[in-house]
């Protein structure tokens, strides 16, 4: 059902340095509607747990944010299709204990890239990943939602094209797994060449076709610094890339995605993360 809103909601991702509450604040100092966070360090196998009293303090905080909806990103070490059965232990402990983060804090849900199989056929890796995508889910219980990004389609990682995400999430057979499209990542995969309306369209068609629209929670809003279908991950300011601001407004045109969450992950003006700037011109698409 499309969004009773004219307009999405709009962010980015946002520190969390000090105490999750703190992302709330930071959030709104930059004018975001909805953020996304790390609830423990994304570059490392540990993670840290917030305790009852922190979490109350931050479901609290949310209450009373202009906030009104928040995501965690998973740890960028997470494979779920590795050979190595001991890196895929290690993966579904660590996403477990994310998920189990977002759980806590009352978030809408967990962002991660599935990983790569490497030299292993397709299917065996998608085999892989979504029996530990099951694992996770047992491990957590409740209703905050494990969302797959989809890649730039480096190094055989799985999840760069919308049939990769639907066979996944067809194996694991869950209502509680989303979907969250990059615009940086669709580009650089070679998916959409321009964002101009017919082939977002088209885009949207084959997404919708494989993992259904009602399925995507959150749009990564990022434009590109490398070129279309360079398989390389790098993000760059809105209107500052190869997709461009007119790539922007042509999406923004698109209704089917104002129920999403429209997230920022662009350097910023400063190299500081998403910031006012950057949301302006994006919501600048709008008018």
């Amino acid at each position: 059902m499309l969004h009773v809103s004219s307009k999405p909601l709009i962010g980015g991702h946002v520190s969390a340095a000090g105490g999750l509450w703190h992302s709330l604040e930071n959030g709104e100092r930059i004018g975001a509607e909805a953020i996304q966070i790390f609830g423990s360090s994304p570059r490392g196998w540990a993670t840290r747990i917030p305790d009852a009293v922190e979490a109350k303090k931050f479901r609290g905080a949310l209450s009373k944010s202009k906030i009104k909806k928040v995501f965690l990103h998973g740890a960028y070490l997470v494979n779920l299709a590795s050979p190595d059965p001991a890196a895929i232990e290690k993966s579904v402990k660590n996403l477990s204990e994310h998920l189990k983060i977002a759980s806590l804090i009352g978030a809408d849900g967990l962002i991660f890239h599935v990983g790569s199989g490497h030299e292993a056929p397709k299917e065996e890796a998608i085999s892989k990943a979504s029996k530990a995508m099951k694992d996770v889910l047992k491990n957590v219980k409740g209703s905050t939602k494990l969302i797959i990004e989809n890649a730039a389609g480096g190094g055989v990682k799985l999840g760069a094209s919308a049939a990769d995400i639907g066979a996944i999430m067809n194996a694991v057979g869950s209502p509680r797994v989303g979907v969250c499209i990059d615009t940086a990542h669709a580009f650089e995969a070679g998916l959409i060449e321009k964002y101009e309306p017919a082939r977002i369209s088209a885009l949207l068609k084959d997404f919708d076709k494989e993992v259904g629209l009602s399925n995507v929670l959150a749009l990564h809003i990022n434009d590109s610094k490398t070129e279309f279908n360079s398989k390389h991950d790098r993000h760059e300011n809105i209107g500052e890339g190869y997709i461009g601001l007119a790539g922007f407004k042509n999406l923004a045109k698109e209704k089917r995605l104002y129920d999403k969450a429209w997230l920022l992950e662009v350097p910023g003006f400063d190299n500081a993360g998403p910031d006012n700037k950057n949301i302006d011109i994006l919501r600048s698409c709008f008018k």
